[in-house]
């Protein structure tokens, strides 16, 4: 037995496979994966650490009771929004704003669809209670709530079976008083509901956008503490005594207890860690600017780091369901191992975004699956080995897969199999980079300029046509990449975000009244981490400014040094704005001396916490060049898409190749959590940063020989010349 003192844990739960990476303080690695349980997500929670202390050799509550933190990223909330499957929700506006929640903004996102209809509220419309109270523009209590009309809505509450009730009236921002008196209310007269007020969730102008997060805080209030509860109780009787962490939308942690108070703020838990790898990763070969494809067995995430930071956003949606609290800017699409293969009505082939999910899953897992999906598509082209899949543990049935691509698609497409799976495999790396553009292009940025990281089990099949596509010449595949949201979750630090609402022309500014919204920030937020655990120290305050041109529309969220704001340097944060602007819209009116409005104060608090050392098991740079022929397996017929053909190609070990060695494309690297495809167009060079290294050969004829970054921006400078 293993003598350790204590263990850090990241444990991501996916549509299909709940990921695990499990550092000991001695520096030592392990990952591990297991089915999915979506019945209860616990249930493969605490098996996996089962079947990593059964890997390691160790009684199971040893392992619990030695580890010190788990870091825990959870789809409850994803997915009881994707599937409705929340409380029995109620919301309580003010008088005339019933349908606010139905309304949206009034605008139409598809607008030339006539056809097109919104996603029914979260509420329906007989559960949307109004109440005659009124807070006017500057705050002042024109209308107080009435207890005897809050006493008969209590009444229709419990007889509607009501579990979870919103509070959102207008204009609460400015003043919150009668949203505190309701909401206090209901508590003491409801104690069995979850009772959320907007002034807790985003006290913040844009009325539809604070009725629509406060919605989803309350629809999910009860699905996220029940699980985190659950899962709490059943720690502690596996004699788990560390500190259990919840990832959050905004690439930080908070406490359980945290998560079960605001809910929203774990609805993108599980993809906000991806980021936040991706920019240590990048970081380790000189990156500031980078681009994450994590592909799992149901969705496909891209995100983007551009100088070192992940970004962030307040217009993000769920479902088609808004949540204006800062998120990671990340494009999820239904695009994975899982995605089904089908024809649509005029008999073209389509993928996704229907998933075979862990169960039944693609025909392959002979789970009950009957429908091809993009691993059946991946197993026929010959990219995946039957007889190594997850290492060997799990065998896939080839036979099944031929027969239902050939049944369901093959015969009605009048195509061979191998038509039928290449244009799959086509169809879906085109959808996912479609995905890659929203996150770069859409946003202002060049994809060619950055480097690639590539994320989850099945990427590094797909990555290099992706790539190929977008321009993209480098990528890099991790060691941890089969299972990276989960390793990246031990580099995340407890994060809290807050919101003022402060509507006035620039060069108005109040500086007192300024000054004062962020000390009050800066104190909450300080105050919430030192009960938390984290020292004053270790606390660090990060402002932004909602900002726009004045009589815009839109405004734009400007990241500004503390210092800049402490001192109240006005015009440098004007400087800093028409930069942004430019970079996004390609244009500024510095120049036109154009007015300036400010809208939200924000400010993000961060407690920096304890980290491993690396989560990779190698980040060392050899320089002693090696013949990968040593880890030569066999050879294998596999389809090129660069010249749309079957070739029999090498195939490598992953886990054996020596030293610094470099692998010549068309080639496959197998792995025990993932397998990586170099089409004809590339090579691979391994042995440094814990990290495959696959590069465009006619773009880098030479190879990779120092920075990797100099490397990119030398070929990117010279096609642009």
């Amino acid at each position: 037995m293993e003598n350790l003192n204590n263990y850090k844990l990241g444990i991501d739960v996916g549509g299909t496979f709940t990921d695990f990476f499990l550092v000991s303080d001695k520096g030592m690695t392990y990952m591990h994966k297991t089915l999915s349980t979506p019945e209860d997500p616990s249930i493969g929670f605490i098996r996996g650490i089962n079947d990593l202390a059964s890997k390691l050799n160790l009684p199971p509550d040893f392992l619990f009771e030695h580890i010190d933190t788990i870091v825990h990223g959870t789809t409850v909330a994803t997915n009881a929004l994707l599937t409705k499957n929340g409380a029995n929700t109620a919301l309580i506006t003010t008088k005339g704003f019933r349908d606010a929640l139905e309304m949206r903004r009034g605008i139409r996102e598809e607008q030339y669809n006539n056809r097109y209809q919104n996603i029914a509220p979260l509420v329906i419309r007989k559960n949307r209670f109004t109440i005659d109270e009124r807070v006017d523009a500057q705050g002042k209590i024109i209308q107080t709530v009435s207890v005897d009309e809050l006493n008969t809505l209590v009444d229709i509450l419990k007889e509607r079976n009501i579990e979870s009730v919103a509070v959102c009236f207008m204009n609460s921002y400015l003043n919150p008083d009668n949203e505190k008196l309701v909401t206090g209310y209901l508590r003491d007269k409801l104690p069995h509901c979850f009772i959320t007020g907007s002034y807790e969730v985003l006290p913040s102008v844009r009325f539809y956008e604070r009725v629509s997060t406060t919605v989803i805080n309350a629809y999910i209030g009860i699905v996220v503490p029940e699980y985190l509860n659950a899962l709490t109780q059943k720690l502690k009787k596996h004699h788990f005594k560390g500190r259990l962490l919840i990832m959050q939308s905004n690439g930080g942690v908070v406490t359980p207890e945290e998560a079960c108070n605001i809910p929203a703020v774990t609805v993108l838990s599980g993809p906000a860690a991806a980021p936040v790898g991706a920019a240590y990763f990048a970081g380790l070969l000189g990156f500031e600017n980078c681009i994450t494809m994590d592909m799992g067995g149901t969705s496909f995430d891209a995100s983007l780091v551009a100088n070192g930071q992940c970004i962030t956003s307040t217009d993000g949606a769920i479902n088609q369901y808004r949540v204006a609290l800062p998120t990671l800017d990340i494009v999820t699409i239904g695009a994975g191992g899982g995605s089904i293969g089908w024809l649509d009505s005029g008999g073209l082939l389509q993928m996704g975004p229907q998933s075979a999910g862990a169960k039944p899953g693609p025909v392959c897992y002979n789970l009950g699956g009957q429908q091809a999906a993009c691993t059946d598509a991946d197993l026929q082209l010959g990219y995946l080995n039957p007889d190594f899949f997850a290492g060997g543990t799990m065998k896939l049935d080839a036979a099944k897969t031929k027969n239902a691509i050939h049944e369901k698609l093959g015969v009605p497409l009048k195509l061979s199999n191998i038509k039928v799976a290449s244009g799959m495999y086509k169809i879906i790396n085109m959808n996912m980079a479609q995905g890659v553009r929203q996150v770069s292009v859409e946003r202002g940025y060049d994809p060619r300029e950055f480097l690639m990281i590539v994320a989850g089990g099945a990427g590094a099949i797909h990555a290099g046509e992706i790539c190929r596509e977008l321009e993209i010449p480098m990528f890099i595949v991790p060691d941890v990449g089969p299972i990276f949201c989960a390793a990246a979750m031990l580099l995340g630090d407890l994060k809290h975000d807050y919101v003022r609402s402060y509507m006035t022309v620039f060069n108005d500014i109040d500086k007192k009244y300024f000054l004062q919204l962020f000390e009050e920030m800066m104190q909450r937020g300080k105050t919430t981490l030192i009960q938390e655990g984290i020292k004053e120290e270790n606390i660090e305050f990060t402002p932004i400014l909602d900002l726009r041109y004045q009589g815009q529309y839109h405004e734009v969220s400007v990241e500004i040094p503390l210092e800049v704001i402490l001192n109240f340097q006005l015009h440098l944060v004007s400087d800093l704005f028409h930069t942004e602007h430019n970079r996004l819209f390609g244009y500024s009116l510095e120049k036109e001396a154009t007015p300036l409005e400010i809208i939200n104060l924000r400010l993000r608090a961060i407690g920096i916490t304890d980290k491993p050392e690396s989560i990779s098991a190698n980040t060392s740079i050899n320089t002693k060049t090696l013949d990968p022929a040593v880890a030569l397996k066999n050879y294998r017929e596999v389809y090129i898409p660069e010249s749309d053909n079957i070739q029999k190609i090498p195939v490598y070990d992953g886990d054996a190749l020596p030293g610094v060695c470099t692998i010549k494309g068309p080639a496959i690297i197998e792995q025990v959590n993932t397998s990586v495809f170099l089409g004809s167009s590339y090579n691979c060079q391994s042995g440094n940063y814990a990290a495959l290294i696959v590069y465009d050969k006619e773009k880098f004829p030479d190879g990779i020989s120092g920075n990797a970054y100099d490397e990119l921006m030398k070929v990117h400078e010279k096609e642009e010349a």
